[in-house]
């Protein structure tokens, strides 16, 4: 694969994607797992972008497979990434989408330069303009429950035009309020990927799931609001 491979529509696409459905789902695990099935599961529910953790074992094999089964209709997100290598790494596996816990200004110009969007967690002000100055397409605040909803209306009366991705303690009931309050979308693990409660309720619960919230962020999306 050679540089700037991924066209700037596919970014956009990625961007898009994320935004329209209002959620991106993580998945993290510490043992080796068939994820595919889960991932499927997701996507059946509407997701149409999925972050999977770069710590999670296999996972390069893992993003090979899921982008030669899905190819252009999913945009796979690699998750937790902190060094240019790992989002190089990670891209030439079928990543589109790079997403960081942290401001970390090669990871950015890594996934830039390979044409893929980037994701950059921050949670101050000043980490949020890092990121927007380093080139971040969304900013991804982390942890969320420790500002809560209406922290995004404070981040997003400083910087009108970020795009930001709460992640952290956000539930069902509550994913509705930070859309209200000025999220672009909502992210996390837990709520999204829950292997005991899929082996005991079945992948159609995952599905069921992943449909509930983008339901939730789309009703609050559809309100006449202003930001609080």
């Amino acid at each position: 694969m050679t540089l700037n491979n991924h066209s700037e529509s596919g970014k956009l696409g990625a961007i898009a994607a994320t935004v329209t459905t209002g959620i991106l789902p993580a998945i993290k695990l510490k043992q080796e797992m068939d994820l595919i099935p889960h991932v499927r599961a997701m996507y059946e529910g509407g997701a149409r972008a999925i972050e999977i953790t770069v710590t999670t074992p296999g996972v390069f094999k893992l993003f090979e497979a899921i982008a030669g089964e899905f190819r252009d209709s999913l945009y796979l997100a690699a998750g937790t990434v902190l060094d240019a290598a790992t989002a190089r790494t990670a891209i030439l596996a079928g990543a589109r989408i790079i997403v960081s816990p942290a401001v970390v200004p090669e990871v950015i110009a890594t996934a830039n330069r390979y044409g893929v969007a980037c994701y950059s967690g921050a949670f101050t002000a000043t980490e949020c303009l890092t990121a927007m100055q380093a080139g971040a397409d969304m900013v991804k605040i982390f942890p969320a429950s420790l500002g809560g909803p209406r922290y995004m209306t404070n981040l997003r009366m400083v910087y009108p035009n970020v795009k930001l991705i709460p992640s952290g303690g956000i539930g069902l009931d509550t994913a509705a309020e930070y859309i209200r309050c000025g999220a672009a979308a909502i992210s996390g693990a837990r709520q999204f990927f829950d292997p005991s409660l899929a082996a005991s309720n079945g992948l159609g619960s995952v599905t069921e799931q992943i449909a509930r919230y983008i339901k939730a962020v789309a009703d609050a999306k559809a309100e006449d609001f202003d930001l609080p």
